[in-house]
């Protein structure tokens, strides 16, 4: 009995797995982490059903192009959450509390909200709230009654920076699978 179906079945297995990825990124999770790490695995064992001398699943380049493209996710939600709280008035403060309080939120909901996906964007958006509420009333920069439209604007930001991800985490998803299979 070969193992000439093994690689078919891993791909197969990966592009299933990279959907649930994608999915993840819009509930605020790192799918496309989650993602890329699989590939590496993958890569990593590999000795075990390849012939010797095969090629790897996934070529380093492309494994080196998806970490990029993740990069370039991650830093567009930043941007934006905080982007969102200055279009609204936000101070530097407001915007960095808004950025932690945004992962440190998506965090929290999904520990203490049991409901997949609804729990960490509850809590992204609790947390990016109040993350900029703190920012600008840190020191009695602000009342809370004047961080509310700062904190308004970094949840927009933060919704729309989430959202940005989700067409790189798809191209990653994409990229790697067409890898997996070639």
């Amino acid at each position: 009995m070969g193992l000439e179906h093994v690689p078919i079945g891993i791909g197969a297995l990966f592009a299933g797995f990279g959907v649930l990825c994608v999915f993840l990124v819009v509930a605020g999770l790192p799918g496309t982490w989650i993602l890329i790490s699989a590939a590496v695995v993958i890569d990593f064992l590999d000795w075990l059903w390849l012939p010797p001398g095969s090629p790897l699943t996934f070529h380093p380049w492309t494994l080196v192009a998806a970490v990029l493209l993740g990069l370039v996710g991650e830093l567009l939600e930043f941007l934006l959450s905080a982007a969102g709280a200055r279009k609204f008035g936000a101070s530097k403060g407001g915007m960095l509390g808004s950025v932690i309080g945004g992962v440190v939120g998506a965090l929290l909901g999904t520990v203490l909200i049991w409901i997949p996906i609804v729990g960490t964007l509850i809590g992204a958006v609790l947390g990016t709230a109040l993350g900029a509420i703190l920012g600008e009333t840190w020191n009695g920069r602000r009342s809370l009654r004047d961080s509310a439209k700062p904190a308004f604007g970094a949840v927009i930001g933060r919704v729309v920076g989430t959202l940005s991800k989700l067409p790189i985490a798809l191209g990653v998803w994409i990229m790697l699978t067409v890898a997996a299979f070639r």
